[in-house]
């Protein structure tokens, strides 16, 4: 099968910058007049309780502050699930997350590479209850690893596409020369890139609200990053990054989303304040916040790399993406494809993944498409994708995983592949 072809969309002049700057600004607009309605709701409830007598002043001042501690009160985030650090780099970890009493199983092992989108990598494994890696390892998906993007620094901003790629090949190969792999967002058009390349070391590959045509459907980030793009080029990118000591900063991540979508936020911190005596709430709200406003840099030369190679360049989909000197065709993918959208998914819309199944050469039949409920982040660590799809697509992984003729992962080391290494 061949990889799908598309006419690159004009990106000179001001008609390229029209279409995707109105776009952006009549979606901000609109969330904002829905933040400001629901700020004003909440506003005049709580002001008329307090004048009515059914809060007390003293009461509603207390609550106030007890929010507000809240709010400020931002821990690191945290792994959950037992596990070990096989190695580290400059700018990962391995960490494996097979119990001991699977260490023999006779399953292909499964490595998971987490969003690198400035927020921690512990995504995939959010609360006890909210947990990525454990649905997978229920799943019978028992020799369980992951690839954990640390914090750039000064001293990893000349971090590299090829650095992450060889990576990923070191853990390949460190479990034995095959696995299947499971890409979440960022990790996942970096599953793709992976595959494409190296196609032989990858028994299945799952992709969850990956972006893999960055142009397709209607994705406020693509459309505003082309506009910025055909218009200034790779300028105000390189702005950033120099502003960030050589890395994009985190910060600056989570603004871009913040803006994306303020009524949620707005809406986050008001059902807080509402709930602020409700413990189970407070501790919900307590576990994403700490998550999410938790930010990691970026490397500035990766960031850079891949806004012009794939949010402006699109080159994956066209078959036109070179890593050093090799092409990564994505009809050279010919295992097992599991793709997972969220069909509100705002940030990676349902046809930026779904071209993958056009452009890859895994036959038809073997190519498997799921919608969730819900937006982009719910298809890491929302209930209803962790209960209803997750489990659904992990237990066909599985089943293409164990001995037999369904197994396509190698289960001998592949040259220079060496031992497991002891945690530092």
């Amino acid at each position: 099968m061949t990889a799908a072809t598309h006419a690159p969309p004009d990106r000179t002049g001001p008609a390229a910058l029209a279409d995707p700057l109105l776009h952006l600004t009549r979606y901000n607009a609109g969330n904002a007049l829905r933040g400001l309605a629901e700020v004003t709701g909440t506003t005049s409830r709580l002001w008329l309780e307090a004048v009515t007598g059914s809060t007390r002043p003293a009461a509603l001042a207390a609550r106030g502050l007890t929010w507000w501690s809240t709010v400020l009160d931002r821990r690191p985030p945290t792994w959950h699930l037992p596990h070990e650090i096989v190695f580290s780099t400059r700018f990962a970890h391995l960490r494996d997350f097979t119990r001991p009493a699977d260490a023999g199983d006779a399953v292909v092992p499964t490595l998971v590479l987490p969003p690198q989108a400035g927020h921690s990598s512990t995504v995939v494994d959010f609360s006890p209850q909210q947990s990525q890696l454990a649905v997978l390892r229920d799943a019978g998906l028992t020799r369980l690893l992951v690839l954990d993007w640390r914090p750039a620094t000064r001293a990893t901003r000349h971090v590299t596409i090829t650095d992450y790629l060889d990576v990923i090949d070191r853990a390949v190969r460190l479990v034995g020369g095959g696995v299947n792999l499971v890409g979440n967002c960022q990790g996942g058009w970096l599953a793709a890139v992976y595959t494409a390349l190296h196609p032989e070391r990858v028994n299945t590959l799952t992709l969850a609200g990956a972006p893999i045509d960055f142009h397709a459907g209607e994705s406020v980030i693509a459309a505003s990053t082309r506009a910025v793009t055909g218009a200034f080029g790779l300028a105000p990118y390189r702005a950033l990054v120099a502003a960030g000591g050589g890395n994009m900063p985190g910060r600056a991540v989570l603004a871009n989303f913040v803006g994306i979508q303020p009524q949620a936020e707005i809406s986050r911190q008001l059902q807080l304040l509402e709930n602020i005596t409700d413990v189970a709430h407070v501790e919900r709200y307590r576990v994403f916040e700490d998550w999410f406003k938790h930010t990691q840099d970026i490397p500035g030369a990766f960031y850079l790399w891949l806004v012009e190679e794939l949010f402006s360049g699109n080159r994956l989909i066209h078959g036109e993406l070179v890593v050093d000197g090799r092409r990564a065709d994505l009809a050279d993918i010919t295992c097992p494809l599991f793709l997972l959208a969220g069909d509100t998914d705002h940030i990676t819309p349902p046809a930026q993944l779904f071209a993958a199944a056009d452009a890859v050469g895994t036959p038809a039949a073997q190519v498997t498409r799921r919608t969730a409920r819900g937006g982009h982040l719910g298809l890491f660590m929302g209930r209803d994708a962790l209960r209803q799809d997750w489990p659904v697509l992990m237990e066909a992984v599985r089943a293409h995983s164990g001995p037999g003729p369904g197994r396509r992962g190698r289960t001998r080391p592949v040259d220079g592949a060496g031992p497991r290494l002891p945690a530092p």
